[in-house]
């Protein structure tokens, strides 16, 4: 009997990348990477139209793309024919969201409306709803709205209402002409199959959707803007589908597009970080994963709903059916160090990796590595991006100390490798506070299996083991996963996602375990940040609030 395959297609912020998977061994037989042609739309839209501080769009034919060029090519490169893959489904950034007519057409592809910002896909990045967030926040909490707790106590700029919001507010023309606004994950799926279908995911996670109460009242949304008082009956009317159901089947002009078969069971769409924890074979409490990549999603499941502080939400089946799913994460990492060295790095040391043939941050690491725990003098705040846990503050920046004319480019990249895992150990500190306990730590994604470093500071910072996935396109992995389930046994798949987990998640061998006399130094600089942390994130200082309002006084002149 010849093998059967699954496609996963997993959406990252700059690129889209789809494997092929033995389902039997969850072994990834091909896979295929396609940048987006437009990448992320945050300086001017596509026409050349200048966009304003904060924005991050992306245009949704980039994701038609994807599909067309990385499924053929895996397919092409494996030798697999069309006939042996049983399914498909998808993950995505969130909440990366689009307004759709009736149809399901982007309003951003309407001759009329494509050159109003307004009309594109907000990425899950786009922070220009701040305002937005904190109009919504500020009446949840007068109303005392019992929702606002399940998502640490505030509501994210990056989530599904204040983009709504902002859309309402500046842009009504676009409120009124949408039919509705859908997570890109649905969307996608909805190309693919024909069938529009809600993801719980999404839903749970990114727009205040609970599994009994459903969205939040009418009169909440009234509260925050009469416009907004039939804002779910409107504009997210449908049913929410659980995780590991079939959204439909491929449809023929899809099938065309792809290469696919025809009729090809296709999975309710996903998260990028959720759908990751089956691929490490994570199926009970205590085991927080880290997807680690461009920012930092943090998945954990519980045996109970628990109110923990500055968590991006506690969903009942949000991960995985029968468990609460419990997010966290941090807002800016791998950025981190992008921006480090398109901006702060001398020119020797370009050359200097250039002679020993590796790249700069190959060549960062290699000398970061060299340092002890402590040689630096330096200590960073993680915000670069905003703090998305425990504070859920992206108006925060910043912050590096302790800098001398003798500080090196090295010392200040392993000073922002510290300030992560500070960030995290942070994060783990507010869950276990709250009665959720994280025993163990997995890691995924590219710098979780390349960077030793990093893994190895996490692990001493945190003074827990870390596992690596053993796969590293485990998001794409993981989607995969789901779509073998929609397949179901009889098609040759899995009827449940832990059936599909135990058979095709996995993690390496090699772990990392804390180093005793490092874990006692960064016990002391953690004691620092702490102090730092609160005095700037609390609202004891808000320098940071204050610079960035005179910088976009300054803008507007």
């Amino acid at each position: 009997m010849r093998s059967k395959y699954s496609i996963g297609v997993d959406y990252g912020t700059q690129s889209g990348r789809a494997v092929l998977v033995e389902v039997t061994t969850g072994k990834i037989v091909a896979q295929a990477v396609k940048e987006y042609t437009h990448g992320v739309m945050d300086r001017a839209l596509p026409d050349g139209a200048p966009l304003n501080h904060d924005w991050a769009l992306q245009h949704p034919l980039d994701y038609i793309e994807v599909l067309e060029e990385t499924i053929p090519a895996v397919i092409k490169s494996s030798g697999v024919d069309n006939e042996q893959i049983i399914g498909i489904a998808i993950d995505f950034t969130a909440c990366t969201m689009l307004p759709v007519d009736d149809k399901g057409t982007p309003l951003c592809l309407k001759e009329e409306l494509k050159g109003n910002p307004h009309s594109w896909i907000k990425l899950w990045k786009h922070h220009a709803a701040q305002y937005e967030a904190n109009k919504l926040n500020k009446i949840a909490e007068e109303r005392g709205e019992e929702f606002l707790k399940r998502y640490g106590g505030k509501i994210s700029s990056e989530w599904m209402f204040p983009k709504i919001m902002q859309i309402l507010d500046e842009a009504p023309e676009v409120y009124q002409e949408a039919s509705g606004f859908m997570e890109a994950t649905d969307w996608v799926t909805l190309q693919l199959c024909g069938l529009e279908k809600r993801n719980s995911c999404t839903a749970g996670y990114k727009a205040m959707w609970h599994k009994e109460k459903g969205y939040p009242s009418k009169e909440f949304f009234k509260a925050l803007d009469p416009r907004l008082e039939n804002v779910v009956e409107e504009k997210l009317s449908g049913e929410i589908y659980s995780l590991g159901q079939k959204a439909g089947e491929l449809t023929e002009e899809m099938a065309k597009r792809t290469g696919l078969l025809p009729g090809t069971a296709v999975g309710i769409g996903n998260v990028d970080a959720h759908v990751s924890l089956p691929a490490v074979g994570i199926t009970e409490p205590g085991k927080m994963l880290m997807i680690i990549g461009t920012s930092t999603c943090d998945i954990l499941l519980g045996e109970e709903e628990k109110i923990v502080s500055g968590m991006c939400g506690v969903v009942e089946d949000g991960v995985l059916p029968g468990f609460y799913g419990y997010e966290a994460g941090q807002s800016c990492v791998g950025d981190h160090f992008q921006w480090l060295v398109e901006n702060c790095i001398p020119s020797y040391a370009y050359e200097e990796a250039k002679e020993r043939v590796i790249g700069i941050h190959e060549y960062l690491t290699e000398e970061a590595s060299k340092l002890r725990p402590g040689e630096s003098g330096l200590l960073a705040l993680d915000w670069w991006n905003g703090n998305r846990s425990v504070l859920v503050d992206v108006d925060l920046t910043g912050m590096l100390i302790g800098l001398t004319l003798a500080t090196k480019p090295q010392e200040i990249y392993r000073a922002l490798i510290e300030g992560i895992a500070y960030g995290q150990n942070r994060i783990i500190e507010a869950f276990e506070e709250s009665g959720v306990p994280v025993n163990e730590l997995y890691a995924c994604g590219g710098i979780a299996s390349k960077n030793k470093l990093m893994m190895q500071i996490y692990s001493d910072v945190t003074n827990k083991p870390i596992k690596i996935s053993a796969s590293d396109q485990t998001p794409a992995l993981g989607a995969a996963m789901f779509g073998a389930v929609a397949a179901g046994k009889e098609k040759g798949g899995y009827d449940t996602i832990f059936e599909a987990a135990k058979a095709m998640g996995k993690v390496k061998e090699e772990f990392y375990t804390p180093i005793p006399e490092n874990v006692e130094v960064y016990k002391k600089l953690y004691e620092e940040y702490k102090i730092l942390h609160d005095y700037f994130g609390t609202g004891e200082n808000d320098v940071m609030k204050r610079l960035k309002a005179i910088k976009l006084q300054a803008k507007k002149r």
